[in-house]
C-alpha cells in the first residue's frame, strides 16, 4: 500500500512540476534548464507525499493540493542545489547525478536556487488556488518561515558552525530541527492549512511531523555509516568525510537507532486518536526510519 502510494506521488509531482515548467517562458534557456534539472533530478518526493497524503487523509482532492506539493519540492531543490555548491558541502553527486553547478556552472546553480525559491511562493499564491485569501496568506508565512532563518538556512548555518566540532546533544536536535524537520513539518501543516481543521487535531499531526522530520535526520545519518554509495546517490561517509556532527557520532551508532525508534513512537502515538484513516502516515512514519535510501 505505501510503496504504490509513494510511486503514485512520485509519478504526480513529477507530471505537475514538469507542466509547471513546460509553462514557463523561454526568455533564458539555460536558468530554466538548470532549475528544471535540479528540481526533477529524482529523489523520494517525502514533502509532496506528506502533503498529499495528509491531505487526502482530511477529505482534500489530489488536484487541490498539487500546488502546495510542487511548491514545497522547488523549496527542497533549492536548497539542495545551494547545499551542494564548492561554498557549502562542495558535492559533485547527488541523487547519482552530477549536482547542479557540475551539470551547469556555479554562478548558473545559484541563480537556479535562487528562482525556484520564487517560483515556489508564486505557486502558493495563485488567484485562482481554490483557498480563501487568509489561507494563501497563513501558507506563505509557514513556507517563508520554514525556509529562511528560523528554519532550513538557519540549521544549515548552525550546521556548517558546527563542522570539527563536537556539539551537545540538545544543540545536534536543534539544528536538525531547523535544516531537515523544519520543511518536512511545513509540509504537514500545509495539508492541515488548506484542509481547515480543528486546532486540537492540528497539534497531534504537528507532533506527528515533527516527530519524523527530526526522525528522517537520524537515519540519514545512520545510512551515511551503513549505506552504500550506489544506494544513497552520494558518496557514502560524506558527512564523516566531512568531520560533520551527527547521532551517530554522539550517540554511536546503536544510541542512533535507539532514537529513531523513539521518535517513530512518538509520531504514531501522537496520530493514535485522530479521527480519520491515518493508517497510510502511520505506515510512512516507519518507512521514515526503515529505509535504505
Amino acid at each position: 500500500m505505501l510503496t504504490e502510494a509513494i510511486n503514485r506521488c512520485q509519478q504526480r509531482i513529477n507530471q505537475h512540476l514538469s507542466t509547471i515548467f513546460d509553462a514557463i517562458p523561454e526568455n533564458e534557456p539555460r536558468l530554466k534548464a538548470a532549475m528544471r534539472y535540479g528540481v526533477l533530478l529524482g529523489g523520494k518526493r517525502v514533502r509532496p507525499f506528506l502533503v498529499y497524503s495528509v491531505g487526502e487523509m482530511l477529505g482534500l482532492k489530489t488536484e487541490q493540493l498539487d500546488d502546495c506539493a510542487a511548491a514545497i519540492e522547488c523549496i527542497h531543490a533549492y536548497s539542495l542545489i545551494h547545499d551542494d555548491l564548492p561554498a557549502m558541502d562542495n558535492d559533485e553527486l547527488r541523487r547519482g547525478q552530477p549536482t547542479v553547478h557540475v551539470a551547469f556552472n556555479e554562478a548558473t546553480a545559484i541563480l537556479a536556487g535562487d528562482a525556484l525559491q520564487t517560483l515556489a511562493f508564486e505557486l502558493i499564491s495563485q488567484h485562482d488556488s481554490g483557498f480563501s485569501a487568509s489561507q494563501q496568506l497563513h501558507m506563505v508565512q509557514v513556507l517563508a518561515k520554514a525556509s529562511g532563518y528560523l528554519g532550513m538556512c538557519g540549521g544549515q548555518a548552525l550546521d556548517l558552525a558546527a563542522t570539527d566540532h563536537e556539539i551537545p546533544l540538545a544543540e545536534l536536535t536543534r539544528l536538525h530541527r531547523l535544516k531537515t524537520g523544519a520543511l518536512i513539518s511545513c509540509a504537514v501543516e500545509l495539508a492541515v492549512i488548506a484542509a481547515d481543521i480543528a486546532d486540537t487535531e492540528k497539534r497531534q499531526l504537528m507532533i506527528y511531523a515533527d516527530a519524523i522530520g527530526l526522525a528522517f535526520q537520524v537515519q540519514d545519518d545512520i545510512l551515511d555509516i551503513i549505506g552504500s554509495t550506489e544506494e544513497l546517490g552520494k558518496p557514502q561517509g560524506s558527512d564523516t568525510r566531512a568531520n560533520k556532527s551527527t547521532y551517530p557520532r554522539l550517540l554511536g551508532l546503536e544510541g542512533a537507532k535507539a532514537t529513531a525508534e523513539k521518535l517513530l513512537q512518538e509520531a504514531l502515538s501522537a496520530i493514535g486518536n485522530l479521527p480519520y484513516n491515518s493508517r497510510l502516515i502511520a505506515e510512512f512514519a516507519r518507512y521514515i526510519i526503515e529505509r535504505r535510501v
